[in-house]
This record gives structure tokens, sequence and C-alpha cells, in this order.
């Protein structure tokens, strides 16, 4: 979602007014409904700034990638709330009600979200609270994806950023096949809202391979973006820009394979490069 704005640009000299495309970002309040002892309980658990659409699947991806659900099957449905609010008359509430109610920890997930929000994901223990949510390593046999279908995938997600393309000014996943297909492509200011989005999209519609796909993201690649993709089993993943020490030892730890300043003609390969098929 785009709105143009009056700018001055100023370009070889020359002083121009005109209207640019802008990314429209806007706050996304969620909020999950549950039952506790025979009474059905609503708890917000999280506000986001996010580019609105496909916030369906935002609230589906996160609450997937954070481990409030196991199984898409436990969300019975989601709802939007509120009034159509702002500039551009978007309902900014969300509510996701869920069947399985077993790993419901409402303090714990506000502390973990307040964290999250305040400083980012801070510090070596880190990797060991993801082992709480993940204790298996991936096997290395797959995904095996060629150095070609790698150097493409750049231009395979610009391609499918519709709002890119106008606003220069928004993220992006996608989810690519060893074929260089790309099944699905995700878009928000916000580098982990576009992979909560796309994450909650390809569980939904079953797209999920992950002896044969990848995932490339725009920008730099952090650790809550190796933990989001971790969760779904996600051999190797691709970004444009640098990964940063944490998220290198993560992919390390549950074996994964990490690839950052991907471009037409180079790539860094940062942990097990058994799945990368280079030519001779």
């Amino acid at each position: 979602m785009d709105i143009k704005y009056k700018v001055t640009k100023l370009k070889n000299n020359n002083i121009e007014e005109v209207k640019d495309s802008v990314s429209v970002e806007e706050p996304l309040e969620m909020i999950l409904r549950f039952e506790t002892n025979g009474k059905w309980k609503n708890e917000n658990i999280s506000i986001t700034m996010r580019t609105p659409g496909n916030d369906e699947d935002l609230i589906s991806g996160f609450l997937f990638n954070e481990r409030i659900i196991e199984n898409f099957s436990d969300i019975e449905k989601i709802e939007k709330q509120g009034d159509e609010v702002g500039d551009y008359n978007i309902q900014n509430k969300i509510i996701a009600t869920i069947k399985n109610t077993k790993n419901i920890d409402i303090g714990k997930l506000k502390r973990n979200f307040i964290t999250n929000s305040s400083c980012g994901v801070c510090g070596k223990t880190s990797l060991d609270t993801v082992e709480i949510l993940k204790n298996d390593k991936m096997s290395l046999s797959y995904p095996k994806i060629s150095e070609k279908i790698i150097l493409k995938s750049p231009e395979l997600l610009v391609s499918k950023q519709s709002e890119f393309s106008k606003t220069g000014g928004i993220h992006a996943s996608s989810l690519i096949t060893d074929q260089g297909e790309v099944l699905a492509t995700r878009e928000d200011v916000g580098r982990h809202n576009a992979l909560d989005k796309l994450i909650g999209y390809v569980h939904k519609n079953k797209l999920i391979d992950n002896s044969s796909q990848f995932i490339a993201c725009s920008g730099r690649l952090n650790f809550e973006l190796v933990q989001k993709a971790l969760m779904s089993n996600i051999g190797l993943m691709a970004g444009v820009g640098a990964p940063t020490s944490l998220a290198i030892d993560l992919a390390k730890r549950f074996d994964m394979t990490l690839l950052g300043f991907v471009k037409s003609n180079s790539f860094n390969i940062y942990s097990n490069k058994e799945r990368v098929i280079i030519k001779a």
C-alpha cells in the first residue's frame, strides 16, 4: 500500500516539485483470544508497525514463528476489529482465536515481546532460548540450490515486489524453488513482518516443501529472521545484505545454510556450503 506525497526533488542542480509514492506505515494491534479455566479471554500480545495488507497472514505467521501455536489448524478464526481510522481508513486491530492453549503463557510472551521491541533479541543466551522451541538440526542433504538460481534470486525477489518498484522503501521475502520459481512474495516496511506474512501465507496454502525450496530476503539478515525461517525448517536463507554475528551462530547451530551479500555475480556463504551446487 502506498500513497502520493508532494516532494521537492533536486537533481542536476534543478529543483522540481513532484508527487512521489511513499509506503504506508501503520500500527497493527495483535490480539489473542483463547479459553482459560472455562472462560474466553482476550490478550494484547504485540503492536507492530506494518504496511497494511495481508494482516491475516501476518498474525498467523507471527503466532507460528513465536511457537504460540504449533500448527496452523490451531487457529479457529482471524477477524479484523474496530473502526476504520486515520488518513487511510484502515482497521488497525486484528484478533486470532485459537483452539489449542497449552503453549499460552501470557506473562512470558509479554516479557519477550517487550524485550524484542525495545532492543532486539540480545546475547548468546538467545541461542539457548531457540532450543526450547526447536531441538532438532536440519538435514544437510537438502535442499540443493544451484549457484545460478542463488545469483538470480535478487532479481526474482525484486520482480515480485509491486510496492518496491513504486516506493523503494519496503522490504520483501520470497519462497523460491530450486528451479527458480517464485511461489510467493510478501512485502512490508518491516523485514520481520514481511517474513511473518510469507510464512503465514505459504503454510495456509500448503506450499512448503523443504526438500527443494529456500527463502530470499531483502536487506540484512539478523537473528530473528533466521529464527523465523528455522521454525519452518527452511534449510537455506539468502539475503541481499549482511548477516549479523548472532544470525550466523544460530544458522550454524541448527545446520542452516546462510548466504549474504547476494548479487547478480557474487555471494558469501557463512555456513554449511554443502547445500550450494557450485559449477566446476
